[in-house]
């Protein structure tokens, strides 16, 4: 065992992986070799940790466990691009590059589905990794960072320089990860960008180390520095650093060469090893860039085009019935598994009765599963050209597929009337306990289900009787001493949840979070409300008649108010305790819309100032908005915001409003 032999195995290591990471050629090196190679370069360094290199492989095992991560301020600003969504969107972009460049040339990119990151090196050796955070500061990911293998953690030449790319997982690692997590219990992670997310972020860089997540670097933030003059310069000198920059990186001469790239890599989306989400347009002339120059939060010589919602076919094998908490009864498509914008669908909702009929769909139909973003997938359409003539039709369920109560027709939907329906029980107790009512960790879904059905659990009250069954819940499964101590804790802290959290958990019809909220501040505590009148309640703004008649209907309700009474005497809080505002302010009665991410407040925190303030928060943006306030990366609400000619304000106009 000697240094030089150290030495000699770490070069053949990094060129091994510099090969098949970064020049996507095979290496020279079997598995077998790579991994005997590697096991003895371990054994060294525990020898002797004095010899051990900075761009040493075994850096990519993790290993430091942090308490947080550390912010780090980009030398360079991380802007963001502005998004398009249809080919006119496009002709115009090129349309304003020509008013200041002639025939101009652009590079076409992948839009990669991940996480964006800085990589800074000081004399070729990697320094620091940082997260975009609001642009101008970031997360210090450094040691997650580490542990990916497509990043040099020293270049070939020994210059100082800061780097732009995406941290993604493919979908190979993702299936792969699920399977296991699926063998051990463990919750599936949602897609590839959520899980790369969470990966990079996690404080123990071991975990990250084993999710082997993967990197395309996309961007030199200071070429001129390097004296190069346009885009695709930029990304072959990165390369030639020994960064691994995509394949399908393309120069294109101009909007018809550019249209069939993207027409091309839509059709290529679903054979690629990982999810992309559109395709980048950037003008590759970088004197070009400073002509056509930034607004404050884009530069106008790029821009990204969004692929429309992932469509696919797939076979629709059964149709079930489920019973939500306030008892209405959905038909669910049972679907053929399928991959949709990178998560495996196997149900999607129907909506309704009228929405089936409407679209005529059966039971053994070839359709059209449609997912836009992370929401639930719905079944767009019937690919009638594929049917047999052996499908079935839609037929709504005219009794409770739980309780087996007859379901009565309330405008387009049905429910189960039955109060005492068990299903309806058991998603009442999970929305009780959800983080956004009473916020109670340790009763998941599954868990609300087994205590339920072991009579531990029946009602509201029952929740904070749970100490009661210790002993029992002691001989299940997972249930040791640390757990139920948590779970106890958890469960006492709601106690002092302010009014409107518990008004949303124990679900009056019609009534959710906001409103919940409007009605504690003005009613101040539960019995005020109780004793509100319809006329009271339909004149205040945002209730109106059908909330109005809702909540006199539940205070009317002998149950209702027994409940109450039960969870008073158990020690629950049922006052408003959030902050009051009795004058008027520029925000009273305005509906706000938050888009982006802000310095110095949370999205909660700033909801809640202008709730405060008398305002009302939206969460999209249409002619009955007021205001929109603009943090880093607003995406697609500050566009429409602009569109529409309503007001924006940036962060710091939002605290000069506040504070007048």
């Amino acid at each position: 065992m000697n240094q030089d032999r150290y030495n000699e195995l770490v070069d053949l290591l990094i060129k091994a992986n510099y090969e098949y990471h970064v020049m996507d050629n095979a290496t020279t090196l079997t598995d077998q070799e790579y991994d005997n190679y590697i096991r003895e370069v371990y054994e060294i360094e525990e020898a002797h940790p004095e010899w051990k290199r900075d761009d040493s492989p075994t850096t990519f095992v993790g290993g430091e466990v942090l308490d947080k991560f550390d912010k780090i301020t980009h030398k360079i600003p991380m802007m963001s691009l502005q998004d398009v969504f249809n080919e006119d969107e496009i002709y115009n972009f090129d349309k304003q590059i020509k008013k200041e460049i002639k025939d101009p040339q652009y590079v076409a990119e992948l839009k990669i589905d991940g996480l964006s990151v800085s990589l800074r090196y000081e004399q070729g050796k990697l320094v620091s990794a940082a997260t975009r955070g609001n642009g101008v500061e970031g997360e210090n990911i450094t040691n997650n960072v580490k542990t990916i293998k497509e990043v040099p953690k020293v270049l070939s030449e020994p210059i100082d320089i800061e780097v732009r790319g995406e941290i993604y997982m493919s979908k190979a690692t993702l299936e792969k990860l699920n399977k296991e997590r699926e063998a051990n219990g463990e919750p599936l992670l949602k897609n590839c960008r959520n899980a790369a997310a969470g990966s990079i972020k996690q404080l123990d860089s071991k975990v990250a180390a084993k999710r082997n997540l993967e990197v395309w670097i996309y961007h030199l933030p200071n070429p001129e520095d390097y004296g190069i003059k346009t885009h695709h310069e930029a990304l072959e000198f990165m390369k030639n650093l020994g960064f691994r920059t995509n394949p399908n990186n393309r120069i294109v001469n101009d909007i018809d060469e550019l249209m069939d790239y993207i027409h091309e890599m839509g059709e290529k989306r679903s054979s690629l090893e990982y999810d992309i989400d559109g395709v980048v347009i950037k003008l590759d002339d970088l004197e070009g860039h400073k002509i056509m120059g930034n607004t404050i939060r884009y530069p106008k010589w790029a821009v990204a085009y969004k692929f429309p919602a992932e469509e696919v076919q797939t076979k629709l094998n059964d149709i079930i019935f489920t019973v939500g908490r306030t008892g209405q009864v959905t038909p669910n498509a049972v679907l053929e598994p399928v991959m949709v914008m990178g998560s495996l669908i196997s149900r999607a909702t129907l909506h309704n009765e009228d929405y089936c009929i409407q679209k005529d769909i059966r039971i053994g139909d070839t359709v059209k599963i449609k997912k836009a973003g992370d929401v639930i997938p719905r079944v767009e359409s019937v690919v009638l050209d594929k049917r047999t003539g052996l499908e079935q039709p839609f037929k709504m369920a005219d009794v409770c597929p739980i309780c087996h109560e007859k379901l009565v027709k309330k405008d387009a939907a049905y429910y189960c009337m039955n109060d005492k329906c068990p299903k309806q029980d058991i998603e009442k107790l999970i929305h009780f306990v959800a983080r956004e009512t009473m916020n109670i960790t340790g009763l998941g879904d599954a868990i609300i289900e087994d205590f339920y059905n072991l009579g531990y659990i029946k009602s509201f009250e029952d929740i904070y009787r749970i100490s009661d069954f210790t002993e029992q819940i002691k001989l299940l499964e997972g249930y040791g001493e640390k757990s139920l101590n948590n779970l106890f804790t958890s469960i006492e802290n709601s106690k002092s949840n302010s009014l409107e959290k518990l008004l949303f958990a124990i679900g009056i019809r019609y009534v959710g979070a906001k409103t919940a909220k409007i009605l504690a501040r003005r009613y101040k505590n539960i019995d005020n409300l109780a004793n509100a009148t319809y006329e009271e309640l339909k004149d205040i703004q945002d209730i109106g008649d059908v909330i109005a008649k809702s909540v006199v209907d539940y205070f009317k309700d002998e149950d209702n108010l027994k409940m109450i009474k039960n969870l008073k005497m158990l020690g629950l809080n049922m006052e408003y305790l959030g902050e009051e505002t009795s004058e008027v302010t520029y925000f009273t009665g305005k509906t706000f819309v938050l888009t982006g991410g802000l310095n110095d407040f949370s999205r909660d925190e700033a909801k809640n100032i202008i709730e405060n303030l008398g305002g009302n928060c939206s969460g999209s943006v249409s002619k009955k908005t007021d205001v929109v306030i603009a943090g880093a990366d607003p995406g697609s609400k500050y566009t429409k915001a602009v569109e529409l000619g309503i007001e924006i304000w940036d962060e710091d106009k939002f605290k000069e409003m506040i504070n007048e």
